[in-house]
């Protein structure tokens, strides 16, 4: 869970501090978004090979390897003199980052017996789910209190425990055979996943398919992605991703519902502090402390969650989740700019109570029914989704803030005219006023804080939406007749 914890931080952290970063490099906006670019593009890459260098090395040192990697990457991060530097040493973490939460996944599903799986994943999932929503509000706290460094330094203690951990306690487990590489089937399927990656992540920068940029990355992700699928279908002899795979019906259905649940996960821990400190105006600390009780949420849900498993069937626990979270959604669509901490509390909640009714029961259901020889490949594969679901989640809720807000703001400044009696004395309070160019400007900055909001809950209303729509994937999961059976060959 540590390095689950430290993984999940560093993804959000880094935000925070980009303009503190930004001004102590000398760098334009477009030169230090390749910080999190680099970050984002190396872990997608890097995540699908690490089914198949645990099956060649061993679990055991691959993850030794990537955590210790990863550790001295953050301190690499922390001392770079240099953007050119940063943006290698990020690279660097990316790639030693990718194997971290797919191979924490598949230990835990090793040492422990079935009837421990629920809890194991419980604790585990605390580390997956509070990294990212509690990276933004140490970032900024690290980033206020010292400076941007601290971001990566703050990752040293976390690290070096792991490492201790992982040399001392976790025991050598390699299968008894090796897989040969498939270099054609990796190399077209990292294409299609970087070449996403960039598109989803400089897609906004850039004006979408305004820009050359972004048609070269569709292109490349499409083609890519078409001959990772022929190769797949068709090669002879053993593809990178194991056709079993696609054949466990848990695996496939499990993931492509990480996938979705993922939009709405990262797509609201995005916005809602854009929101808390652009339109309602609160200190970096002061989200920190309104958006904590969702993490506090997700913990109570996940201690009940691991109680609940095996008891009654997993799939009604997962709807409850999905229920849960589309309530806290439904309650954000209510938000005003007048309104206290109570509403964001309340909502942030009920959130993670649904959050930690799902993540737990659906990655134990997922694996359920996948054989030992590929678990940490489909591991690897359900972790690459939940990342790729996030990245478009926040890919969509930024495009569409972004446009809604320039939308709602025209209407509004439509009747805003000096031949308009309501937009006259009395009725247009100080500072407003037509007359006068300050008048006009504080006239023009609440207007856009108004499209602003306007845009926010539609992108709320939209993830609410999502989660009811993706709710019917559920009932084509199948809870297995004797799970134990099939989880203990995975743990053996």
């Amino acid at each position: 869970m540590l390095a689950t914890f430290m993984q999940g931080v560093d993804t959000t952290i880094t935000n925070v501090a980009l303009p503190h970063m930004q001004g102590s490099l000398s760098a334009s906006q477009d030169q230090i978004a390749w910080v999190v670019t680099s970050y984002i593009v190396a872990a997608a890459i890097m995540t699908p090979l690490t089914g198949w260098l645990a099956s060649r090395f061993g679990i055991k040192y691959v993850f030794l390897i990537s955590v210790a990697g990863f550790t001295i990457a953050s301190a690499l991060c922390g001392a770079a003199t240099s953007l050119a530097q940063l943006v290698i040493y990020r690279l660097l973490q990316g790639v030693c980052g990718a194997a971290l939460v797919p191979l924490s996944q598949a230990v835990l599903f090793q040492i422990n017996p079935p009837e421990r799986h629920a809890k194991a994943m419980a604790v585990w999932g605390m580390g997956v789910i509070l990294g990212p929503i509690i990276g933004p509000a140490l970032g900024g706290y690290l980033t206020d209190l010292y400076n941007w460094r601290w971001v990566f330094y703050i990752n040293l203690p976390f690290g070096v425990l792991a490492s201790i951990g992982i040399f001392m306690f976790i025991r050598e487990t390699r299968h008894g055979h090796r897989e040969p590489f498939d270099f054609f089937g990796f190399a077209t399927l990292s294409l299609a996943i970087g070449a996403l990656q960039m598109l989803l992540d400089r897609g906004e920068l850039k004006d979408w398919f305004g820009s050359v940029e972004i048609w070269v990355e569709a292109i490349i992700a499409a083609l890519a992605l078409y001959l990772f699928i022929v190769h797949t279908a068709t090669a002879s002899d053993r593809s990178f991703l194991n056709r079993e795979l696609l054949k466990d019906k848990n695996c496939m259905i499990g993931t492509v519902l990480m996938c979705l649940i993922g939009m709405p996960l990262y797509g609201t821990m995005t916005l809602l502090p854009l929101m808390l400190q652009n339109i309602m105006n609160y200190p970096v600390v002061t989200t920190g402390l309104v958006t904590a009780p969702r993490g506090v949420g997700t913990m109570i849900a996940m201690i009940i969650c691991a109680r609940l498993i095996g008891r009654i069937d997993t799939r009604l626990v997962i709807m409850t989740g999905l229920a849960l979270t589309a309530i806290g959604l439904w309650q954000m669509t209510g938000f005003t700019m007048q309104m206290g901490m109570g509403p964001i509390i309340t909502s942030g909640v009920l959130q993670g109570l649904g959050l930690g009714f799902v993540f737990t029961p659906l990655s134990t259901i997922t694996f359920s029914t996948l054989p030992r020889q590929i678990l940490t490949q489909g591991t690897a594969i359900f972790s690459l989704m939940r990342n790729i679901g996030g990245s478009i989640g926040i890919s969509i809720v930024i495009a569409l803030l972004a446009e809604n807000t320039q939308i709602v703001h025209s209407r509004l400044v439509e009747h805003l005219r000096p031949d308009n009696p309501l937009a006259q004395a009395p009725f247009m309070p100080q500072p407003f006023s037509l007359t006068n160019p300050s008048g006009i400007a504080a006239l023009n900055a609440e207007a856009t804080r108004q499209a602003a909001m306007v845009a926010y809950i539609d992108d709320f209303k939209l993830m609410m939406l999502l989660v009811i729509l993706a709710s019917p994937l559920i009932l084509l999961l199948r809870t297995p007749r004797r799970p134990a059976a099939a989880v203990t060959a995975a743990a053996e």
